[in-house]
């Protein structure tokens, strides 16, 4: 049987008589040696290290998810929706009825302190002496009905069912987005005022006054030229139609034909200027020669 003998054994001293000198011992670092089986303290700390970091930060991420799904709730929940709150604002002014304390219902938004107050003065003034009683109502646009004109209508019968109770009331109404009125009242208003102040009321003051955005001085004008008329006083008239046509920036004809012709007389002066003085200047360098 052979017997394998190590190099390390070949080299000790009982096979080698020369004195042996260990080799200079080197130091290398130890490599890390991982099982799967095991792990060492320090990896154990470090992974309770991390996983006790990561637990707040993923609580913060939900807590910021939560901040902006509230955040967001919260503004869904109160910004209005246009088409609703226009529908429920035309109907409330219906359901609501004739105002208590004034004669104005503005629910557009549109009319000043000082008008309100002008309105009241003067239309409490009327109901005092004349017993006729005029509100005014601004809307922004109407959904329920075509025109201005059904919508105050609806108003009347609504707010004054039986021809009793509206025969001395009138209903004016203007519609700011749609830049329109209507004004409509009992058998015994209609009467007073007339058909033409009427008439002239509504395809004058609150149209064009309303187009203009003036709609403090639409219904205020509007407001004296009925009470004006139902007192029996001259007609003060309504605002004068602005002619607001346009000039055409586009060019007639004869301009287009007479710049058409200054055009092709220029352009046929530099082509010949192009032509000839290059051939002249060429002849002249030929004659010298």
């Amino acid at each position: 049987m052979e017997t394998f003998l190590s190099s390390h054994s070949l080299s000790s001293p009982f096979f080698n008589p020369k004195p042996y000198f260990p080799p200079p011992s080197i130091h290398l670092p130890k490599p890390i040696i991982t099982c799967s089986t095991s792990s060492s303290p320090k990896k154990q700390t470090l992974t309770s290290v991390k996983s006790s970091l990561a637990i707040p930060r993923n609580w913060l991420v939900h807590a910021q998810q939560g901040i902006a799904a509230l955040a967001l709730s919260l503004a869904l929940s109160f910004t209005p929706v246009t088409a609703n709150n226009a529908l429920a604002s035309e109907f409330d002014v219906i359901n609501e009825g004739p105002p208590k304390d004034s004669y104005v219902v503005d629910d557009a938004g549109v009319l000043s302190r000082v008008t309100k107050t002008d309105l009241k003065n003067l239309l409490s003034d009327l109901e005092y002496r004349k017993k006729f009683k005029i509100n005014f109502i601004t809307v922004r646009k109407l959904t329920s009905k075509a025109d201005a004109f059904e919508y105050a209508d609806q108003v009347l019968e609504k707010w004054y069912p039986s021809v009793e109770e509206g025969n001395n009331k009138g209903i004016v109404v203007l519609v700011t987005s749609q830049k329109e009125g209507a004004v409509t009242g009992g058998p015994a208003f209609v009467q007073a005022v007339g058909e033409s102040v009427l008439d002239a009321t509504v395809s004058e003051n609150l149209p064009v006054l309303a187009t203009e955005e003036k709609y403090n001085e639409a219904l205020l004008s509007s407001a004296k030229r009925l009470v004006a008329a139902i007192d029996g006083l001259p007609d003060p008239g309504g605002p004068t139609v602005k002619d607001n046509k346009r000039e055409s920036n586009f060019k007639t004809k004869e301009e287009t034909d007479e710049k058409r012709g200054q055009f092709t007389l220029v352009v046929g002066g530099l082509l010949v200027i192009a032509f000839v003085v290059p051939m002249a200047q060429y002849y002249a360098y030929i004659s010298r020669k």
